[in-house]
């Protein structure tokens, strides 16, 4: 079982209509199905495939990954803030496997 593990970071607090960034990484061996074990075996392919993240709803980045991105994918991005809410994170792996996190944002 992959011990995948999603960390974000987004301010605690922003004037409504600021600009923040927000920063993502998911620790993810994003395995390309190109390489060989020891024994001459092909490791099968093991991606996270798509990133996306919402607030309150609305969609703010949508991102499709391919095999070439590295190991634990970080992902740093930029979003205006109109007012209080959640942004809700998701990374979808090859398996199926969907994995989650949110962070609120306050404005003041």
């Amino acid at each position: 079982m992959k011990n995948v593990k999603p960390r974000v970071k987004v301010p605690k607090s922003a004037s409504a209509g600021e600009v923040i960034t927000i920063k993502t990484l998911i620790s993810h061996p994003m395995e390309s199905g190109q390489r060989k074990d020891k024994d001459g075996n092909v490791i099968p392919r093991e991606i996270i495939n798509r990133f996306t993240c919402d607030f309150n709803g609305e969609n703010v980045i949508d991102v499709t990954l391919d095999p070439a991105v590295s190991t634990n994918p970080y992902i740093e991005f930029d979003a205006k803030v109109p007012e209080a809410g959640e942004f809700k994170f998701t990374w979808y792996d090859d398996d199926g496997s969907i994995y989650e996190d949110s962070k609120t944002i306050a404005i003041g």
